[in-house]
C-alpha cells in the first residue's frame, strides 16, 4: 500500500515561527507563525512539489519514517489520487496514447485525469485506478495523531 503522507520538521526561525521542510521532498519549502498556519503552510508546499513532479516528468519519492519531533502532512486528496495513477503509468512505461487505449477511454480525458490541477471527480478517478489494479483506501485520523506537538 502506497501513502501519501510525508515526515516535516519544524525549524525554530531566527525573525520568528519556523522553517518547514521536507526530508523526502526538497524542493518543498516553506515557513508559517503558528501551528495551524505551519500545517496549512506545509500541505500547500508538498501539494506544489508534488504537482511539480508530475508536470516534469520525475519520481514521487516514497516518505520514509516520521522521527521524534516530525509532523506528518498528508497530500491533498486529489493530488495524491493522481499521484498514484501516475505512478502506475510511469511503472507500465505507458504513455497517454497507450493508457488511453488500456482503458478504452478518450486521451483527452487521460490528460485531464492526469492534470494535477484539473479537477477530478473521485468516482471516476477510482474507477479509473481500479482498472489499472489500484484501489484508493481512506482513512480518518484526529489531527493530534498526524502530527507531534512543536
Amino acid at each position: 500500500m502506497r501513502s501519501y503522507q510525508y515526515p516535516a520538521e519544524f525549524t525554530p526561525s531566527d525573525e520568528g515561527g519556523y522553517v518547514i521542510t521536507f526530508p523526502d521532498v526538497p524542493e518543498a519549502i516553506t515557513q508559517g507563525d503558528s501551528l495551524q498556519e505551519c500545517i496549512e503552510q506545509a500541505s500547500d508546499a508538498l501539494d506544489e512539489a508534488l504537482i511539480g513532479r508530475i508536470n516534469t516528468g520525475k519520481e514521487i519519492p516514497l516518505p520514509s519514517p516520521a522521527k521524534t519531533g516530525h509532523y506528518v502532512i498528508p497530500v491533498p486528496a486529489q493530488t495524491a489520487f493522481k499521484a498514484a495513477l501516475y505512478e502506475e503509468v510511469k511503472t507500465q512505461r505507458w504513455n497517454k496514447v497507450e493508457l488511453a487505449t488500456h482503458l478504452g477511454i478518450d486521451e483527452k480525458e487521460v490528460r485531464r485525469l492526469l492534470d494535477p490541477h484539473h479537477s477530478s471527480r473521485l468516482p471516476r478517478i477510482a474507477e479509473i485506478l481500479g482498472r489499472v489494479g489500484k484501489r484508493i483506501v481512506v482513512a480518518v485520523e484526529d489531527e493530534t495523531e498526524m502530527t507531534m506537538p512543536i
